[in-house]
Formats: structure tokens, sequence, C-alpha cells
């Protein structure tokens, strides 16, 4: 048995896009793990770890939610002695933060302090990932380091910084063996359909109409989460105690250049099925995450190139689409 196969992850946020494509990727390595997430497994489109035949002898769900569940995950985490802990569970939208605050920080700051303060003693943990976001750091110019200060500038963003610092705290104070991940932007087959990909890829196979916030201005670089999955896997098992690892692809682009890249793949005109509208309030024009920490130091390299990546997803689509078209494409919140 390989070394990595004696590891047992726990999966939070098992429902979610990256978590979900993450569990498909330790699956395929034969490795242990349990997802939790706060709603019943998602709808098979929607879950990697569902498209392949790799057998469920090695992975468990569980139904828990931070912000109600903390003793029956420490217990869960207590009894099975999770080696690893990666979370991606947070509330997550940008603009909808502005709404009711109150919210984000309740799960991302409040929440995940009581989880990882009942934890944090516990030896048999030897790595928990913090999957974190590049909104901390606000909008930025050219192509910055994991030592970049942080400028958040939205709720969501001051909910994920103050959950950062105080993870950092943790490991400076009491030796918790916290490392921080931050990947920017993250797509692929799966992905929700309000983000801009697979909702523009929608709206170009049904002859809708996308709205583009600002014009899509944004400057940005996209990163395939099986990228990521596998960046995720290397910095769990060999990431160092305490650091923060960008993953991120090498090219930048504007989002109205992707949204153009789908409406050729799709062979629509782009006149057609876009619309200008106002840009959400506190948006980044830019951030670009310079990667060489992670493949330098751990022998990484992404292997998806956009194209490639953006067709898949156009399969993936179209294998789906009628189950797709009658899914809501808007953010639903859920406190």
């Amino acid at each position: 048995m390989d070394k990595e196969n004696n590891n047992f992850f726990l999966v939070i946020g098992s429902n979610s896009f990256t978590g979900s494509h993450f569990i498909s990727y330790l699956l395929s390595k034969g490795i242990r793990c349990v997802g939790i997430s706060r709603s019943k497994e998602l709808e098979a489109p929607f879950l990697a770890y569902k498209w392949s035949k790799k057998s469920s002898e090695i992975y468990d769900f569980y139904q828990y939610d931070v912000n109600n569940n903390i003793q029956e995950i420490v217990d869960l985490i207590e009894d099975k002695k999770f080696t690893h802990i990666v979370n991606f569970a947070a509330q997550s939208m940008v603009g909808q933060s502005w709404t009711y605050p109150e919210d984000w920080y309740q799960t991302n700051i409040v929440s995940l302090s009581k989880l990882i303060n009942k934890i944090k003693d516990f030896s048999f943990i030897k790595r928990y990932l913090s999957v974190t976001t590049p909104e901390v750091y606000g909008s930025t110019n050219g192509w910055i380091k994991e030592n970049f200060n942080f400028h958040p500038s939205t709720p969501y963003a001051i909910s994920r910084a103050a959950q950062d610092l105080h993870l950092k705290a943790l490991y400076e104070n009491f030796s918790f063996p916290v490392i921080f991940t931050r990947a920017a932007n993250v797509y692929g087959p799966g992905q929700s359909l309000y983000r801009i990909i697979p909702r523009a890829i929608i709206e170009a196979l049904t002859g809708g109409k996308l709205v583009l916030d600002g014009g899509g201005k944004s400057l940005r670089s996209f990163i395939h989460a099986q990228d990521v999955a596998s960046a995720t896997l290397k910095i769990s098992l060999k990431g160092k105690v305490g650091s923060s690892y960008h993953i991120s692809g090498k090219e930048s682009i504007y989002i109205k250049d992707v949204v153009r890249l789908v409406a050729k793949s799709c062979e629509v005109e782009m006149n057609g099925f876009v619309e200008i509208g106002p840009d959400r309030k506190g948006k980044d024009s830019a951030y670009l995450l310079d990667s060489v920490k992670l493949r330098e130091e751990l022998n990484w390299e992404d292997k998806i190139i956009l194209t490639e990546g953006l067709e898949e997803t156009l399969q993936w689509s179209k294998d789906n689409l009628k189950f797709l078209t009658n899914y809501t494409r808007e953010y639903v919140h859920k406190k």
C-alpha cells in the first residue's frame, strides 16, 4: 500500500464544487475520506465523485452543519481520528454578503472558531488545510505572492481574512497544524450555474441572455478544479505547517474574453447573448496569484489549459442540459 493511502481525510464542505472534485481525486488515489456538508448530497451532475465507478467503500457522507452540529463534527473527528482535515466550507458569495453580513461573520468566523477550539489539541491531526480565498487581498496590481498584505473590500472577504488571522494565531500560539491555500479562479464541470463559465455556457446553449457585470473588464487567471485537487493533496501531505500556498495558472485573461471563448465554442454571436450590467460593489478589478512557491517547493504543475477545460465543461453542460436547463441559475442564500 502506498504511504499516502495510510492517511484518512475529512473533507468539510463536500457538496462544494472544489470539495467534490477533491474527493473525486482522493478516491482515484485510493485514499480513504469522509465528507460532511450542511445539505444532503447534491444531484449527481454537481458531485464530481459520483461520476466514476470507484468503490464507495472508502468514502462516507454525513449531513452536518458547522453552524448547528459542531459537537457532532467534533465527535466524528475524535472517533475516526482523521489524519488530515480539509475545510472547503464557507458562506462564500461575495456580492450577496452585503445583504446579510452577519450570516457571513457567523459561519466564517464564529462557528469556525468554535469548531477549531474544540479540536486544536487533537494530536492525531497532522494537517488542517484551510481553503481560503484571494479576496482577502482586495484588488491587486500584477502577480502577488503569499506575503501580500490583506485589504478585504467586502463582508465576505473580511470574514475570510478574520478567519485566516485567527487560524494563524492558533498556529503561532498552540502549534495548530494549519496550512492555507488560495486558488483563483477555479472552474470546470459540475460548477454552480451562477458562476460565470457554466452560466455563460448554459445561456449560450439555450438562447438566453448573459448579464456581464461591468462589461467583464475584471482580470483573472483561471484554473481547472482537477488541477486544484492535485495541488490540494500535495499541500496536504507535504506542505509546510503555518504556510500559505497559491494555486493558480500562469496566464491571465479578462472575463469578457473568457465569455468570448464560450461564445465561439457554442457557435453563437457574442453580441447576441451578452448584456452589459452594472458592476457589483467592492468587486476587485484584478487578482493574480503567483504560484511559484507551490511549483518550486512541492514540484506541482497544472495540466489542463483553459481551452481544454472549457471544452470539457461544455461537454458536461451538453450531457446534462435537460437537467441543468430546469435548475436555478441564481444563488440561493442559506443561513
